[in-house]
C-alpha cells in the first residue's frame, strides 16, 4: 500500500499492447506502427505482450493473461473495447496514443476505465518514456538517454523538441510524460509521482492550462519542497492565452496571478523555451544556489560588464570577493589582473589562474555562484582553459556556470564542458539568466514553507457581523456595496478607516462636517453607482458649512441628471485625512479563474491606472508573506526614510494586509475589493475609501462552519487547519501535558529526531524498512502537506534543560506521529501511526489515532484502512480496542489489513 497509484503506469512489471495489425482487420495506425517499432529497438525490462481486439481467439486467452498497464494505439472505434479487455485481464493503467479527440469521445473513454479500475493517461498523448525502465511507450521519437530530470508537457510538438534538443546537448531523462486535452492523468497526478520518484532530481513542466488550481497548487507545492520545479506557461499575454484554452481545453488564468501563483508554490518560472533549456541545463547538472550573489571570472572586460549588466537587470548581485579573499588571491594572477567587482584575469589568463580564481570565489562566503566567461585569445587554450573548469572535484558547493564566446575555436572546449557536466552558454546573457532562473528556487522555497492559518494572532474579528452584512445586501440582490457598508465590512476586520456619516439633507450635511471639523470630502452614497467620480460624486477639500451645504445640493443636481436612474441613500461625510507626509496606498484583491482570490498591493491614489503598480500574492498571508508582498511592489521603495519624510509604520501596514487576507479566507462571497487609498505615515494607517464587490458563493454555508468538509475551498492553498489543535494531559506518574496539533514544515528536524531515536524495531514495525533516518524526499513529504487531501497531526512535548550559565531552556519535542493519505477513490483514506519508545503506554497513541479519525470524519471519508505486520501485537491491539477490523491481506501475508468505517 506503499507505493504510489500510479507505479502499475510509469513503473510496471508487465505490458500488453494493443497496435493492430498492418494485414489485419483495421489495419494499424501510424500511432501502432510507430509503437512496435519503438518495443522492436528497445527492449523492455519486463514482460511485453501484444493483443489485438480484433483477432479471434483472443478473448479465450484473456484468463491466462495478467499486465500492469495496456498501451492503445488504435483507430477510435476500437479503444473502448480495448479499454475493458484491459480491465479483464486486471490492468491498473492504461495508454490511449491518438490525436484529436474531443471533449465527449474522451469522456466515454474515462467512464468506462473508471468503471474497469484503470488509471487512463490520454487521449491526444504521445505518450511517456522511462528511460531506467528502457521503455518507451510513447510515439515521440527514440527513448531518450537516462538522467535525472524528468519532463511533463502539454504539448506533443514540444515534448518531441525537446527529446531532440536533449539528444544533441548530452541531457538525460528519468521521465518524459505527454499530456494532452481531455486527459483522465493530469498534471498533478503526474507530478505528485514524481515528487516522490528516487530516480528524478528535478522537474521542468510545459504548461498551457489548468484545470483545478487546488489541485495543481497542492501537487506543486509538493514537488517543489523535494525538488526543484522549471515551468514554462504559455499564453502570457492575450492572444497566447486564447490560444492557449483552445489547445489545452483547461483555464490559464492571469499571468501576474500565475507568477504569484508558483512563487508561493516554490518553483521557478522561465519566460521562453529557450530559457527553459538554460535552466533544463542547470537542474541537469544538479546544483542548487542558496542565493543569488553571482561572481564573474572573465578574460576580457567587455563580456564581463555585459555579464554585470544583466546581472542588475534581472534582480541579482554581482559577487564581490571579500578583502581578505581578494588579498590572497592577487598574488597568484597576472599583474592586471582586477578583482574591485569583476574578477577580471585580464587577457594575460591562463587555466591556472581561472582555477585559482574559482577556488577563491567558491570558498568566500560573499559569493553564491560563479560564472566563468572565456573569450577566444592569441595564444591561449581554450579547451586546456575548460579542462581547468572539468577538473574541479565534484560536487562543488557551489553553482558553477561557463560561457565560451566565439565558435569555430571553441568547439573542443564547451564538449569538455558537457562532459564534466557543467552548464555552458554562447553569451552572458544566457548564463547570467540561467542562474537567476535557478536562484529564484530558494527565494520561492521560503515562500513555499509559509504556511498561514486562517486567522491572525491579532484580535478576533467580527465574522459573522460582517457575514449577516454581505447576506442582506444579496437578498436585495444587489453585488456593489456602498460606502457605508463597505466601511461597515472592513471595521468588523479592525481595518482602520476614517470615521464616515451619512447626510440624507442639505443640514444634515452642513451639521455633520462641522461636527467633523473641517476640512471635509463628501461623496454620493448609492448602490448603483460603483464609481462616484464618473458621476461627478465626490468633492474634495470642503473648507466650511456653507461650503458643505452647497456641495450636497450640486452633487445631488448633477447625480440625478447623470444617472437619473440609480437609487441614492444620501451623501457621505468624512474629514479630510491630513498627513502631509503619508504615502498613498493601495490594497485589494481580485478573484481569478482558476486560482480564486488574490490579494493586491501598490501604489494608491488618483494615479493608480497610469503607476499599474501590483504586487500579487495568493492567500492566506502571515507576517513573513506580507512582508515579501509589500517589498515586491514599487511603492516599496518610498516607505522607509524618503525625501525628508519619515519611514511609514511597515507593522501598521502588514497587519492591515493581514486584516485583508483574514477577510478574504472566512468570506468566500467576495469579489473584488478597492481600499484606496490607504494613508500610511509613522503613525499608522488608515483607510480613506474603499468598493466591495461581492457574489453568491457555493462554498460561502461551508466556510461559515469553520471544521466544515469543503472549508475554504475557495482559496487556491488550504490554510493551515489550527482548529484540531488540542492540549491533553500525559499518563502516568510524572503527568504533565502534551499538544496534538497538525505538523508544520518547521517540524521537519523534530520529525527526523524522533525517527532516529526509534528503537530498530520500532522503525521496521512503522516504516518496513532498516534505514536509520528518513530520506531527505521522504522528510520533506511528511511536513509539507496538503492539509485538504491528507493530515498528519504530532503530539508534542515541551521539555526543560539548564543552559551551562544556569538559565531555564524551553524546547519542543514530537514524540508522536499519526497520519492519513486519501486514496484516489477520494472516499477512504490509509493511516499510519508511530510513537517514540520511551513514551508507550501513556495513552499517546490511542490519543493520535481518535484525533486523527475524527479530522479524516470530519473531511466527509467513509473509510480509513492500513497495512499493519502482523508480528506487531501492540499495534493489532490497539486498533481492535479502537473499532478497526482486522483481516489477512492477500497480497502479503506478513501483513494485516485493518479497516475502520467512519
Amino acid at each position: 500500500m506503499d507505493k504510489h497509484f500510479l507505479t502499475p503506469l510509469f513503473a510496471p512489471a508487465s505490458i500488453v499492447a494493443f497496435v493492430g495489425n498492418a494485414d489485419g482487420p483495421g489495419g494499424q495506425t501510424p500511432a501502432g506502427h510507430t509503437l512496435r517499432e519503438a518495443f522492436r529497438a528497445q527492449r523492455f525490462d519486463g514482460t511485453l505482450r501484444f493483443l489485438d481486439v480484433r483477432t479471434k481467439g483472443t478473448l479465450e486467452e484473456l484468463a491466462q493473461t495478467h499486465a500492469d498497464l495496456a498501451l492503445i494505439a488504435l483507430a477510435p472505434g476500437d479503444v473502448a473495447a480495448a479499454l475493458e479487455i484491459a480491465g479483464r485481464i486486471g490492468c491498473k493503467a492504461a495508454v490511449v496514443l491518438s490525436s484529436g479527440i474531443g471533449a465527449e469521445q474522451a469522456t466515454q473513454w474515462r467512464k468506462i476505465a473508471r468503471r474497469e479500475g484503470v488509471h487512463l493517461l490520454g487521449p491526444n498523448s504521445l505518450g511517456f518514456q522511462r528511460p531506467l525502465l528502457h521503455l518507451n511507450a510513447s510515439v515521440a521519437g527514440p527513448l531518450a538517454a537516462s538522467g535525472p530530470l524528468a519532463l511533463v508537457a502539454q504539448s506533443g510538438a514540444l515534448t518531441a523538441s525537446m527529446l531532440d534538443w536533449a539528444r544533441q546537448n548530452g541531457v538525460g531523462f528519468s521521465s518524459v510524460v505527454s499530456l494532452g486535452p481531455h486527459t483522465s492523468v493530469d498534471i498533478p497526478q503526474v507530478l505528485d509521482f514524481l515528487a516522490n520518484d528516487q530516480a528524478t532530481h528535478s522537474i521542468i513542466v510545459y504548461l498551457e492550462g489548468i484545470a483545478d488550481a487546488r489541485r495543481f497548487m497542492s501537487a506543486l507545492r509538493s514537488a517543489s519542497h523535494a525538488k526543484p520545479v522549471v515551468v514554462l506557461k504559455a499564453g502570457r499575454k492575450p492572444a497566447g492565452n486564447e490560444a492557449a484554452q483552445t489547445h489545452s481545453a483547461a483555464i490559464v488564468g492571469s499571468d501576474d496571478v500565475f507568477d504569484a501563483a508558483l512563487r508561493r508554490a516554490g518553483a521557478v518560472r522561465v519566460r521562453s523555451f529557450v530559457e527553459l533549456f538554460s535552466a533544463a541545463k542547470c537542474l541537469a547538472s544538479r546544483y542548487r544556489p542558496v542565493g543569488k550573489r553571482l561572481a564573474v571570472v572573465t578574460n576580457g572586460g567587455g563580456p564581463g560588464v555585459l555579464a554585470a549588466d544583466w546581472i542588475n537587470e534581472i534582480g541579482l548581485d554581482l559577487g564581490k570577493l571579500s578583502a581578505p579573499a581578494q588579498k590572497l588571491l592577487q598574488p597568484a594572477l597576472p599583474p592586471l589582473a582586477s578583482l574591485a567587482d569583476l574578477i577580471d584575469l585580464s587577457e594575460e589568463a591562463q587555466p591556472a589562474h581561472y582555477r585559482a580564481a574559482i577556488d577563491a570565489a567558491s570558498a568566500d562566503s560573499q559569493v553564491d555562484g560563479v560564472l566563468a566567461i572565456f573569450s577566444p585569445k592569441a595564444g591561449i587554450d581554450a579547451a586546456a582553459t575548460a579542462k581547468a573548469l572539468a577538473d574541479i572535484p565534484r560536487p562543488m558547493n557551489k553553482p558553477l556556470l561557463a560561457c565560451w564566446m566565439g565558435d569555430s575555436s571553441v568547439g573542443k572546449a564547451r564538449a569538455a564542458l558537457a562532459d564534466a557536466t557543467i552548464p555552458s552558454f554562447r553569451t552572458p546573457e544566457a548564463a547570467v539568466g540561467a542562474f537567476g532562473n535557478i536562484a529564484a528556487f530558494y527565494q520561492n522555497q521560503q515562500l513555499l514553507q509559509q504556511t498561514p492559518p486562517p486567522l491572525s494572532a491579532l484580535a478576533k474579528p467580527d465574522i459573522e457581523g460582517a457575514r449577516l452584512l454581505i447576506e442582506s445586501v444579496l437578498a436585495e440582490r444587489r453585488h456593489v456595496l456602498t460606502e457605508m457598508e463597505s466601511k461597515s465590512l472592513l471595521s468588523s476586520f479592525h481595518i482602520p478607516i476614517t470615521r464616515t456619516l451619512l447626510a440624507r439633507s442639505p443640514s444634515e450635511a452642513m451639521m455633520i462636517a462641522t461636527q467633523l471639523g473641517f476640512p471635509v470630502a463628501l461623496k454620493i452614497d448609492s448602490p448603483d453607482i460603483p464609481h462616484k467620480s464618473d458621476v461627478e460624486g465626490v468633492a474634495l477639500n470642503v473648507l466650511n458649512g456653507t461650503g458643505a451645504r452647497d456641495t450636497y445640493i450640486e452633487m445631488m443636481e448633477r447625480v440625478a441628471r447623470l444617472a437619473p436612474e440609480a437609487r441614492i441613500n444620501g451623501v457621505t461625510v468624512q474629514k479630510m485625512v491630513r498627513a502631509r507626509r503619508g504615502r498613498e496606498i493601495y490594497v485589494g484583491m481580485v478573484t481569478d479563474e482558476p486560482f480564486g482570490p488574490v490579494i493586491v498591493f501598490g501604489a494608491g491614489g488618483t494615479m493608480i491606472e497610469l503607476l499599474n503598480d501590483r504586487a500579487m500574492e495568493l492567500p492566506p498571508l502571515n507576517q513573513f508573506l506580507a512582508r515579501r508582498l509589500i517589498e515586491r511592489s514599487r511603492v516599496a521603495e518610498t516607505l522607509g526614510e524618503w525625501r525628508g519624510a519619515h519611514a511609514v509604520d511597515m507593522e501598521a501596514l502588514e497587519d492591515l494586509l493581514l486584516r485583508v487576507s483574514e477577510m478574504v479566507c472566512e468570506l468566500p462571497e467576495l469579489r473584488e475589493m478597492d481600499i484606496n487609498p490607504i494613508i500610511v505615515d509613522e503613525n499608522g494607517a488608515i483607510s480613506v475609501d474603499a468598493r466591495i464587490v461581492v457574489g453568491s458563493s457555493s462554498q460561502a454555508v461551508a466556510a461559515h462552519v469553520g471544521n466544515a468538509v469543503n472549508g475554504y475551498q475557495h482559496l487556491a492553498i488550504m490554510p493551515y487547519p489550527a482548529r484540531y489543535r488540542r492540549e491533553w494531559p500525559l499518563a502516568g506518574s510524572g503527568g504533565g501535558t502534551y499538544i496534538v496539533r497538525p505538523v508544520h514544515p518547521n517540524d521537519a528536524q523534530m520529525l527526523q529526531t524522533l525517527v532516529q531515536g526509534l528503537s530498530p524495531e520500532s522503525r521496521w514495525f512503522r516504516f518496513v524498512s532498516r534505514f536509520h533516518e528518513l530520506p531527505p524526499t521522504m522528510l520533506s513529504r511528511f511536513t509539507l502537506i496538503d492539509y485538504d487531501r491528507e493530515m498528519a497531526l504530532v503530539a508534542v512535548i515541551l521539555e526543560r534543560s539548564v543552559s551551562p550559565e544556569g538559565s531555564v531552556l524551553e524546547s519542543e519535542r514530537i514524540v508522536g506521529v499519526s497520519r492519513y493519505v486519501t486514496n484516489p477513490d477520494q472516499t477512504s483514506c490509509e493511516f499510519s501511526l508511530v510513537v517514540a519508545d520511551e513514551f508507550s503506554g501513556k495513552g499517546i497513541g490511542s490519543r493520535l489515532m481518535e484525533s486523527i479519525i475524527d479530522v479524516a470524519r470530519d473531511k466527509g471519508l467513509a473509510e480509513m484502512d492500513g497495512l499493519v505486520l502482523a508480528n506487531n501485537p501492540d499495534m493489532l491491539k490497539l486498533v481492535r480496542r479502537l473499532g478497526f477490523t482486522v483481516k489477512p491481506f492477500p497480497e502479503d501475508p506478513d501483513f494485516k489489513l485493518v479497516t475502520y468505517m467512519l
